[in-house]
């Protein structure tokens, strides 16, 4: 505005929109809707602090002809010494963008400069070395301490890998990498996908568990272990020339896509279970499913027997297989477990564990028709019996006696204070 009104030229401050806005983008459209408001029938020109191309709404604007200044990011960056490459971002735009080191933040305000300091801490560390611009100087400090000066930009430097408090999946992949150069970890370079398959496994169990125990700090713990596991996959493959982690992530971005069309297409769900059937539909759509056949064969062999028995018979229910209700499998039960006493009376052992097999996936039918998860009820139940148990004996022992030396009367009386026990 100095130069303006050093040259005599007329101009009029737009300012006063910032305070009727709610959002830097409501800003940029009421600046663009009064710019053309004041250009009918007449030339106007609008200036911009820093470059047209960091302005928003010079965005909407059509103009007849653009002048580029230096940039705010640019005339930051140069202060502090960035030179080969940087990324610069205004604040108001600052949730929005990608952030990479070294980086600038320009259009800082004292009513945006807190949101700044943690959106930046949340990425990089609330200690991360930062050069903090004001109107009189620049000061060299720790992010923490951007929201108690007068800001109006910052800038963040490159930090070693080493000296991080604060990692990026683009880190993570790096770390792995490291550990699979022909110099790197001797364990972690030789290994391949047969030798940590059951890694995955353990890995999800564990993270069940954590979820079981509703303990969030074990969960931050495991759900990084299993995110490790798949991206371990991706970069065996993508050394051998397959696919690689960015296909990776692209696939399970895309198949988010793809599969809630109820959002991002326009199919409808107005609850829980229409989701589920979109998702289903897509899903046999892009596996090239034709028939429910297809779909209950492709659950994974690998499963846990109660799990794979749970998923096999939902989707034979979706394919129209004893779509019943509890009582329907409650006469289905008495059925087979008639067949298995028959055979516990035949003695012929095949014949007995085929007869069992029958009576196990019907108690899965009758759960899944009570709409129970049977995976965990049975976990639920193991869970209850091993406290039930450890009363038991402690109970037992207390009175200084032998588990294995009760009689039928001391063991059902045991078993019952047990059970009241854990109940309470």
């Amino acid at each position: 505005m100095r130069t303006l009104e050093e040259g005599g030229i007329p101009y009029i401050s737009l300012d006063g929109l910032y305070a009727r806005c709610r959002n830097y983008d409501t800003l940029a459209k009421k600046i663009a809707a009064e710019i053309r408001r004041r250009a009918k029938g007449r030339k106007v020109a609008y200036c911009v602090d820093g470059s047209v191309a960091e302005d928003a709404a010079a965005r909407l604007l059509h103009a007849d002809a653009v002048f580029e200044g230096v940039g705010k990011g640019a005339h930051y960056a140069c202060r502090a010494g960035f030179y080969g490459g940087y990324s610069a971002v205004s604040a108001f735009w600052l949730e929005e963008r990608p952030l990479a080191l070294p980086l600038v933040v320009y259009d800082i305000t004292k009513d945006n400069a807190g949101d700044v300091k943690l959106c930046l801490a949340e990425r990089f560390g609330d200690e991360a070395p930062a050069v903090v611009f004001t109107e009189d100087g620049e000061r060299h400090v720790p992010l923490y301490e951007l929201d108690r000066l007068p800001a109006v930009a910052v800038a963040l430097a490159e930090i070693p890998l080493l000296e991080k408090k604060r990692f990026s999946f683009g880190d993570f992949v790096a770390v792995l990498k490291r550990l699979r150069a022909p110099d790197g970890c001797p364990w972690d370079k030789v290994q391949t996908h047969e030798s940590i398959r059951i890694n995955a496994i353990e890995e999800a169990y564990e993270l069940v568990d954590a979820i079981d125990r509703k303990d969030p700090e074990r969960m931050c713990e495991e759900t990084g272990d299993v995110l490790m596991q798949a991206v371990f996959h991706a970069l065996i493959e993508e050394e051998k020339g397959g696919f690689t982690v960015g296909d990776m992530v692209t696939g399970v971005c895309e198949k988010l896509i793809t599969r809630h069309t109820h959002i991002f297409g326009k199919d409808k769900a107005s609850d829980a279970d229409g989701a589920l059937s979109v998702w289903d539909k897509n899903k046999m759509k892009e596996k090239g499913q034709t028939t429910y056949s297809d779909a209950v064969n492709d659950v994974p062999a690998c499963f846990p027997a109660l799990l794979r028995a749970q998923k096999i018979a939902k989707r034979m229910e979706k394919g129209g297989w004893d779509a019943a209700g509890v009582e329907d499998f409650e006469s289905k039960f008495r059925e087979e477990y008639a067949e298995f006493r028959e055979a516990l009376a035949s003695q012929d052992r095949a014949r007995i564990a085929e007869e069992l097999g029958d009576v196990l996936f019907c108690t899965v039918e009758l759960g899944r028709a009570s709409g129970t998860d049977c995976e965990m009820a049975l976990l639920d139940t193991v869970k209850k019996m091993q406290a039930r148990y450890t009363a038991f004996e402690t109970l037992v022992r207390a009175d200084g006696k032998e588990p294995n030396a009760l009689s039928e009367e001391e063991r059902c009386a045991y078993y019952q204070r047990a059970k009241d026990d854990t109940r309470a």
